[in-house]
């Protein structure tokens, strides 16, 4: 896993982790708003998010808090999260 991962590449890998796990149809990772809000917008629910995280944490194996789930709204959000999170390792 290369840490310096682009954040672009980052935004749409997570896009497709949501679009797979959440069982979104008619979206793709390119077409997938990032700046959409996927609780009021896409009307996804804390359970949703929470193995969305698990996800991540296994692929990237970087631990997202619970407290930081609301304010990670947006596909941008969270790939910004998981970059701040992957270049503080690759700092450490």
């Amino acid at each position: 896993m290369q840490v310096e991962m682009d954040l672009d590449k980052l935004t749409l890998r997570v896009a497709e982790i949501m679009i797979n796990e959440l069982k979104l149809e008619d979206v793709t990772p390119e077409t997938f708003n990032p700046d959409i809000d996927l609780v009021d917008e896409v009307g996804i629910d804390s359970m949703d998010l929470a193995t969305v995280a698990l996800v991540l944490r296994d692929e990237y194996a970087v631990r997202i808090d619970e407290d930081d789930y609301p304010k990670l709204t947006t596909i941008r959000l969270i790939s910004e999260y998981l970059h701040r999170k992957l270049a503080l390792r690759g700092a450490a």
